[in-house]
């Protein structure tokens, strides 16, 4: 073997590697087992065990310490569908962003270009800028732009001269400032939501951002966190020495009151002791009575810590803001925390008695930004009320600009700040008030800043200074803009999934795999024996492999991530079964055991490639196109393909480069499994035509069922409302449409029928509808969830598993992107073929299988909806399915068409159509083989693997089985058809 040395020393390093990877994941697990059981199901309890030890070190590699914290960062992230949680997309209301930079002008041109460009935009995939910019040109072709958005905010932009196209591009400009800023206000939001590892990114080319929040129990506290305005604000605010005399005196307070506590539980504990000495209790001495005296030692540190927090409640989550003099510092900081402490000084804070130790005027927030390089401390600022409604001296909603500079003697950043007229009038006497003291700038009550006032400022323009770097400075110019525009973000598609069945989804899809795996394990031991041993070393290797991967990339696992792997298991036998075949046929050839191993593993590369190629290109495909969770199904699919193939190629003969070496036998049969499917002459291309008849009957009769029956579209591409309902007691599903159907009453006073079917066992409901879907307003979930509630409380006791909300706009994006992704992969795979190839007559053969494929599979999904006892929806994982189905097809087909290449090569004399049985004769073995495991592997699955993934399951086993199919009677058939053709046309 080549490059032996090589090849161990990567995989040894490769192991090391995710082994290390996944040793994140183990410690962060041992941590939370430690909470849990500390707080015996008390979930507060267990919360603030994490809080507590979140940033102490857990995990020692060497000379680095890791933290809890990192160590949960670095871990195995789980997906929302099996730890349960919420994801949700949200778009910027550009539409709202334009309308106040015209400064919500009442042009009827300009507004019925607004409404056109929403009409446009349910069936279009251009962004809203440009059809707002179609739309104004369609209604008024002779109109200026300029004339609506010259504003004194915009003129040092927009002139009265500028055309529409340099308009349109200072309204592209601000519209993707201002989603920007939506993206950090969220993102800033969300980090403080208290969610462990929350994602939120940009969806690039759009104005929409994802977010998956894990674990959250409340969704409505969620859409209000995700889609309320952004509050920015100025504040006057207390000096620090003003306010310490009063932080003094809550401290004092709080100590009378842990000694009263400690008074009376000692009277308590009186009272039981002579209650136990009156019960005659054995009083004899315990060994942890003896010991107690040995360890008061090692506890004297602690209770000097116990002892401080005792004498100084307050102080020992907030430390005071003093200079080494013992006096107070400067500004408007009263104290300092660490990050966990600060619920409990809100609750100090909160305290009626304690409120009446403060000013009446006093209000405190926390900074944003950590003391600490660490980012373990935040500082406590005290703001001043000094308007009779209790709020802000001023509102964010007068800045007109913001952006970064630097200073015009120093070369420190800084930021430069423009208001409008009447913000700087309140500018000026907010500074006039104030000159040596902080006004804060307070952004969803967390404070970004507290610049210094030096002097009176007039005229609505400011610079603010400070010891900034340029993100920090950044990071405050678009706080300041946030106030600018108004560009609420809107929920336009959402998921929900509750923790009961994120824990029915990880234990149905880890029952499910466990036995896939031990099915594929004992069925290679049986037919290839101590090959077949070897092959499941490789494919145990492979699943750690994938795994450490997946965790150091940072992967999200989900179900159907988990089914990806799945898959993987059943066809990552698929490369060992090429290899092992061809060994067996080199043996057959009367070749020693060592050469016939070699020039099996040479004879097969070429087959394994190609095959695997086609179906990493549809998973990346799959990646590009998908969204959510069928991206996690393509993340591991591909992740899988690659691995395995290193496993099987490089790892199995490393295993029979050793067994050679040192005992110099292997085995690749047995007694009942040897000759297998040899000498078989099954005439394939003689019976063509008989089979393309039985295949156009199919298809004739399931086109049939999709003019007539249709699909069934779930809401990912009709857009709706669904939700995933369990009662406690079997319940009538034309009694729950009804229910709801008495409150789901749309504006004209009709009534909206839900539809509701069986969703798993008869206690568990799927609904479907499409109430309020359309709605704009921010409270239409709120409606929705209180009018369910109403539906289906009359029915009887019940919890929602699940729910799903898809937008029109949404749908119709999703619809369109899996429908490009059919085309391209098609095309993608179809220019492989022509280049591995050389002939168009094999492409033409490949692709036909495949479109006859699909054709097959949307026809039994046609018929059979509505019959079967379990969802035939189509949605974003049919599409998933549907594209594996082509991968796997393809695979199917390239290895025949591989073994075709190489026969003509051979044979060159041969009669084409003899060659070409042969090839599909001497490539059965493979192809029975990999079809049944990965049949089986998908079979169980679908078994055991839920009600969620069911339909997905069943889409992938008709794949297989038709896929197999059609690269025996449909891709080579066809492709000799043509090649006979084009020689009867040159004869």
């Amino acid at each position: 073997m080549q490059n032996k040395s090589f090849v161990s020393l990567f995989a040894i390093v490769f192991a090391v590697v995710c082994l290390y990877q996944l040793s994140f994941t183990w410690i962060a697990q041992g941590v939370e087992e430690d909470a849990i059981e500390y707080s015996n199901g008390d979930e507060l309890k267990e919360k603030a065990y994490l809080d507590s030890i979140s940033s102490e070190p857990v995990y020692n590699i060497g000379v680095k310490n890791y933290t809890y914290n990192e160590c949960k960062s670095r871990e195995l992230n789980l997906g929302l569908d099996l730890k349960g949680g919420m994801n949700v997309t949200l778009e910027v209301s550009v539409v709202d962003v334009i309308k106040a930079m015209s400064n919500y002008n009442k042009d009827a041109n300009f507004n019925a270009a607004i409404i056109m460009a929403i009409d446009k935009q349910l069936d279009s995939q251009d962004d809203f800028v440009t059809l707002f910019a179609q739309s104004f040109t369609e209604i008024n072709p002779e109109g200026k732009l300029a004339s609506i958005f010259y504003t004194p905010e915009l003129k040092d932009k927009i002139t009265s001269t500028s055309t529409n196209d340099e308009v349109m591009g200072v309204i592209r400009l601000e519209v993707e400032d201002a989603i920007d800023r939506s993206f950090n206000i969220l993102r800033s939001r969300i980090d403080r939501f208290g969610v462990s590892q929350p994602n939120i990114q940009r969806l690039e080319g759009s104005g929409r951002i994802l977010v998956e929040l894990p674990g959250v129990k409340d969704p409505e506290r969620v859409r209000k966190l995700l889609q309320g305005t952004a509050q920015l604000e100025f504040w006057e605010t207390y000096e620090n020495a003003e306010i310490l005399g009063a932080i003094d005196q809550i401290n004092a307070y709080l100590k009378s009151q842990v000694v009263e506590e400690e008074e009376t539980v000692l009277e308590v504990e009186e009272v039981q002791e002579e209650s136990a000495s009156e019960d005659n209790f054995d009083s004899s001495l315990s060994i942890d009575d003896l010991s107690a005296d040995s360890e008061a030692a090692s506890d004297s540190a602690a209770m000097t810590a116990e002892q401080f927090s005792r004498e100084n409640p307050l102080y020992a989550v907030l430390f005071p803001n003093l200079n080494q003099s013992n006096q107070p510092n400067e500004g408007p900081v009263c104290g300092i925390s660490s990050v966990k402490d600060t619920a409990a000084v809100n609750a100090y804070l909160k305290m009626d008695e304690v409120k009446d130790i403060l000013p009446r005027d006093v209000r405190f927030a926390w900074t944003v930004k950590p003391y600490d390089p660490e980012g373990k401390f935040v500082q406590l600022v005290a703001l001043k009320v000094t308007t009779r409604d209790g709020k802000a001296a001023m509102e964010g909603d007068v800045i007109t600009d913001a952006r970064t500079d630097f200073g015009q003697f120093n070369g420190l950043p800084e930021v430069s700040m423009a208001m409008n007229a009447e913000g700087a009038r309140q500018w000026k006497r907010l500074t006039a008030d104030n000159i040596g003291k902080s006004v804060a700038i307070v952004l969803d009550n967390y404070v970004y800043s507290f610049p210094t006032v030096q002097a009176e400022i007039s005229g609505g323009r400011s610079q603010i200074t400070g010891n900034f770097t340029i993100n920090e400075a950044n990071d405050l110019s678009n706080i300041l803009k946030s106030g600018k525009l108004p560009a609420p973000a809107r929920i336009i598609e959402e998921a929900i999934v509750g923790p009961s069945l994120g824990q029915e989804a990880i234990d149905s899809g880890l029952r499910s795999f466990i036995i896939a795996l031990s099915i594929v394990l004992l069925y290679m031991m049986f037919y290839y024996s101590f090959a077949g041993l070897v092959s499941n070393i490789a494919l145990l290797a492979n699943l750690f492999f994938v795994f450490g991967v997946l965790s150091s990339l940072g992967a999200v696992l989900t179900l159907p991530g988990i089914a990806g792997i799945v898959l993987t298991i059943g066809m990552s036998v698929d490369a060992n079964v090429l290899i092992y075949e061809r060994i067996r046929e080199e043996l057959l050839n009367g070749k020693g055991l060592k050469l016939a191993v070699s020039d099996g593993y040479k004879n097969a590369y070429s087959s394994i490639i190609d095959a695997n190629v086609t179906t990493l290109l549809t998973g990346i495909i799959l990646y590009i196109f998908g969204s959510g969770p069928i991206k996690g199904f393509a993340t591991t699919l591909v992740i899988g393909i690659l691995t395995s193939l290193f496993s099987a190629i490089f790892i199995t003969r490393l295993i029979f480069h050793w067994r050679l070496e040192k005992k110099g036998t292997a085995s690749f049969d047995n007694s009942i499994t040897k000759g297998a499917f040899k000498n078989t002459a099954i005439d394939f291309i003689g019976k063509r035509k008989f089979f393309y008849g039985v295949s156009s009957l199919i298809i004739l009769i399931g086109i049939g069922s999709l003019v007539t029956k249709k699909l069934n579209y779930g809401v990912d591409f009709k857009g709706g409302r669904t939700f995933v309902v369990r009662f406690d007691e079997p319940v009538d599903n034309e009694a729950v449409r009804s229910s709801l159907a008495d409150y789901f009453i749309d504006d004209s006073g009709l009534k909206m029928f839900p539809e509701v079917k069986t969703f798993g066992d008869n206690n568990q409901v799927k609904i479907t509808t499409k109430f309020l879907i359309d709605s704009k307003d921010l409270t239409a979930d709120v409606v929705v969830a209180e009018k369910l509630d109403n539906g289906l409380s009359s029915i009887g006791n019940y919890e929602i598993m699940s729910s799903q909300k898809v937008g029109p706009t949404i749908a119709d994006d999703i619809k369109v992107s899996a429908l490009w992704s059919i085309i391209f992969s098609l095309l993608v795979i179809f220019l492989y073929i022509l280049l591995r190839f050389r002939k168009w007559q094999f492409s033409l053969g490949a692709v036909a299988a495949v479109f006859h494929d699909v054709l097959i599979v949307l026809s039994i999904f046609s018929l059979f909806y509505g019959i079967l006892p379990f969802s035939l929806e189509i949605d974003q994982a049919f599409i998933a399915a549907l594209l594996t189905i082509i991968g796997y097809s393809l695979n199917d087909t390239v290895v025949v068409f591989d073994r075709i290449r190489e026969h003509m090569g051979i044979y060159k004399k041969k009669e084409f159509t003899s060659l070409v049985n042969n090839a599909l004769n001497s490539t059965l073995s493979r192809t029975v083989n990999t079809s049944l495991t990965t049949f089986f592997v998908l079979l169980v699955i679908f078994l055991f693997g839920g009600e969620v993934i069911r339909g997905f399951m069943f889409a992938l086993m008709v794949g297989v089985i038709v896929g197999t199919y059609s690269s025996l009677f449909v891709a080579s058939p066809i492709m000799v058809d043509t090649i006979k053709k084009l020689e009867t046309d040159k004869k």
